[in-house]
C-alpha cells in the first residue's frame, strides 16, 4: 500500500467525518492527526553530521545505524555539504548531510539545504581516543546551523556520540580491565561543551560513547548493542513523520509498540465515532478499510511490507472473515441503529471494540512474535466489554513461536 493510496483512504474519511455532529468532529481530528504524521507524510529521518571527527561519512552510517553490509557501504559515493539518501540493508533509508569541516562558503550552502529540507536531528561526532578538548568553533558551528534550522523545525534535537576507536576497544590493563583513566574524558568534556553553549544545550538530548566496528568485521557485539541503543534513542526522539522508517532500522521492539500503540488508540477511536452515526450499513467499507489500513500499518512497523492483501489474509487467519462474515456480523450491529439514542452509542462501542480487538492482534503477532493460536486469543479476549481493563491488570501469558517459525522481512 503505497502512499497515494492511503492518502485516497484519508480523504474519504475526512469526507465521511465532515458528515458528524461539531461535537464530535474535532476530537476525531485529533486521532487523525498522529496517523496522517506517522504514515501519510511518513519520509526518512534527516541527520546531519556535525563535530570534528574525520571518519569517512560511509564509516558514520554503518557505524551508527549498525549496518552489516559495511563493504556495501564503503563504495557509496557521498557529496558533502548536500542531503543524499542512503539505504540501511533492506529494512529503510535515511538522508544524510554531512557538514563537517565546513568554510563560510559552505556554510551558506548548506543553510540553504536545511532551508530546503529541515534537520531532525544533528548528530556531533568528537574522537573519544582523543584528550584535546572539544573545539569551540565546532560546538559554534553546530549552535549556527541549529539556529538556521529552527525556522523549519524549532523541536530538532542534538545527540552527541564519541566515536572509540578500535585501538582502544580493544585495549586492557594487565589485570584485564579496560582502561578507564581516559575513555570517559571526550564524552565529558562534550558534555561540558554543550552545555555551556546557548543555542545547543537547550537542545541536546544526550551524550553517547560508541566503538567502532573492528577492521574487517561487521561489528562486534559491543558495537551492535551501542548502536542499537543510539538506534532506539533516535526514534523515541524524531517527529511523527520520521518515526515509523527509525523504527524499522532500529527494531526496537519497545518503540515499535509505542508507535504500534498510537496506531490502534487513533483508529479505535475513530472506528467508534464513525459506528456512532444512524446510518446502517453505509460505513462498512470505511470501517473494514480503515481496520486493514492499521493492520497492514503494524506490520509495516514490524519491518514487513505493507499491504492490504496481506493485511486481509492475516485477518482471516484470525476467522474475522472482511467479506460475507463482516458483513453479517456489522449487519446485526447495523440494525441497532434503528433504535435510536442508546443503539448507536452500543453501535459505536462495537466498532471500537472490534478494532482495538485487530489491532491487539496484530500487535502481538507481529511484534511480539506469538503464534498465531495465541493471537486468535488475543482478539477473542480483547472484544469483551472490560478487554482493555483484562490486558492491562492481567496480561496475556503467550507463547512466543519459534525463531526458526518467524518470517524476516
Amino acid at each position: 500500500m503505497n502512499q497515494p493510496v492511503f492518502l485516497h483512504i484519508v480523504e474519504r474519511l475526512e469526507g465521511f467525518l465532515g458528515k458528524l455532529p461539531a461535537t464530535i468532529q474535532k476530537p476525531v481530528l485529533q486521532e487523525l492527526t498522529p496517523l496522517k504524521e506517522l504514515f501519510l507524510k511518513q519520509r526518512p529521518p534527516r541527520f546531519v553530521l556535525t563535530g570534528a571527527h574525520k571518519l569517512p561519512v560511509q564509516e558514520v552510517v554503518a557505524t551508527l545505524f549498525a549496518s552489516t553490509q559495511q563493504a556495501e557501504m564503503r563504495d557509496v559515493l557521498m557529496e558533502v555539504f548536500r542531503w543524499q539518501n542512503v539505504a540501511i540493508g533492506h529494512q529503510g533509508m535515511i538522508s544524510v548531510l554531512d557538514a563537517r569541516g565546513a568554510d563560510a562558503a559552505a556554510m551558506r550552502k548548506i543553510e540553504e539545504e536545511l532551508t530546503r529540507h529541515a534537520a531532525d536531528m544533528f548528530l556531533h561526532l568528537v574522537d573519544g581516543n582523543s584528550a584535546r578538548p572539544v573545539l569551540t568553533r565546532d560546538v559554534d558551528q553546530l549552535a549556527s546551523l541549529a539556529a538556521s534550522n529552527a525556522a523549519q523545525a524549532p523541536d530538532a534535537k542534538v545527540i552527541g556520540i564519541s566515536l572509540l576507536g578500535r585501538e582502544r576497544a580493544a585495549a586492557t590493563e594487565p589485570n584485564g580491565k579496560t582502561p578507564a583513566s581516559e575513555r570517559p574524558r571526550a564524552q565529558e568534556k562534550l558534555q561540558t561543551a554543550f552545555a555551556e553553549r546557548e543555542g545547543v544545550r537547550e537542545h541536546v538530548v544526550q551524550v553517547v560513547e560508541i566503538p567502532l566496528a573492528p577492521a574487517g568485521s561487521d561489528g562486534s557485539a559491543t558495537h551492535t548493542d551501542a548502536a542499537a541503543r543510539l538506534m532506539a534513542l533516535m526514534a523515541r526522539e524524531l517527529p511523527n513523520e520520521a518515526r515509523v522508517e527509525m523504527a524499522r532500522l532500529s527494531r526496537d521492539r519497545q518503540v515499535q509498540e509505542e508507535i504500534a500503540q498510537v496506531l490502534v488508540k487513533s483508529t479505535s477511536a475513530i472506528a467508534t465515532a464513525i459506528g456512532t452515526q444512524p446510518i446502517p450499513l453505509a460505513d462498512l467499507p470505511i470501517l473494514t478499510t480503515l481496520q486493514l489500513v492499521m493492520v497492514s500499518g503494524i506490520m509495516y512497523i514490524a519491518g514487513r511490507e505493507r499491504s492490504l492483501r496481506a493485511a486481509t489474509e492475516f485477518v482471516g487467519a484470525l476467522g474475522v472473515n472482511v467479506g460475507a462474515g463482516m458483513i453479517l456480523r456489522e449487519g446485526a450491529r447495523a440494525v441497532l441503529k434503528f433504535f435510536p439514542g442508546w443503539g448507536n452509542v452500543v453501535c459505536g462501542m462495537v466498532a471500537g471494540a472490534g478494532t482495538y480487538a485487530l489491532g491487539k492482534a496484530a500487535t502481538v503477532y507481529f511484534l511480539e512474535g506469538v503464534s498465531l493460536k495465541d493471537a486468535r486469543r488475543a482478539y477473542r479476549m480483547s472484544r469483551k466489554g472490560s478487554a482493555t481493563r483484562q490486558i492491562a491488570q492481567k496480561p496475556l501469558r503467550l507463547a512466543r513461536r519459534p525463531q526458526s517459525q518467524i518470517k524476516q522481512p
